[in-house]
């Protein structure tokens, strides 16, 4: 029979992840949009460095840095009684810091398109950068954001090798639908492998379809930029 707490577990990772992302990569990619340093392609590549290493990789890391047995996880287990490892917080962590480049490089893109004469107008008109943000580049880059925030959300429902190596398979902890997959294939119940992969498929499919028609409906729609 079909457990739900790895569906709910997914789904709860993959939004509190793009919550995060969304606060978080926004001003790092109007950031790497507009900085004139040079030194800022240190930081793109470093972004975009989750994109080409193998997730496996990643994850050790991120398990070594975390372990209680390390210096970082063992500073914050002895100072903030915080464990990262095969815990839902680090498993939130390490997606944030695997699923960056999705978030941050649709929506760099989108401030990149916007035309400079729109932002100085709006600077002319006496309003903040803050302001120009919020009342000028965002609404007109709609396609970019949206772009993000579904890549981003999809992104961190079909991750496994971070979280494997982070999480583990804890239930109702961390044992997401994709580990959920993994365990039930190593069990050769290949009936509820097939039922929890069939959801991932479809509800993958789904979003995909839905942001392209939107991203359509936008780009018929959107104002000159």
């Amino acid at each position: 029979m079909i457990d739900f707490e790895p569906i709910y577990l997914t789904l709860k990772l993959a939004f509190t992840t793009t919550v995060i992302l969304l606060i978080v990569g926004l001003p790092l990619a109007y950031w790497l949009a507009y900085s004139k340093m040079k030194s800022k392609v240190i930081i793109e590549a470093i972004v975009s460095l989750p994109l080409v290493l193998p997730p496996s990789v990643l994850g050790f890391y991120l398990l070594i840095a975390f372990s209680p047995e390390n210096a970082f996880g063992k500073f914050l287990d002895n100072y903030f009684d915080i464990r990262l490892v095969f815990t839902f917080t680090g498993l939130v962590i390490s997606s944030v810091l695997y699923s960056l480049p999705f978030m941050v490089q649709p929506t760099q893109s989108g401030f990149k398109s916007i035309s400079k004469n729109l932002i100085d107008a709006s600077y002319t008109l006496g309003k903040s950068k803050l302001e120009t943000v919020f009342h000028v580049l965002l609404p007109n880059m709609k396609t970019a954001l949206l772009t993000g925030i579904v890549l981003t959300f999809a992104h961190t429902i079909g991750e496994f090798g971070v979280v494997l190596m982070v999480g583990g398979s804890i239930p109702n902890e961390t044992k997401v639908v994709s580990i959920a997959v993994f365990d039930e294939v190593t069990t050769m119940n290949y009936h509820l492998a097939n039922v929890y992969s069939a959801i991932l498929l479809i509800f993958s499919f789904v979003v995909l379809l839905s942001v392209y028609s939107i991203n359509r409906r936008f780009s018929k729609i959107s104002p000159l930029s």
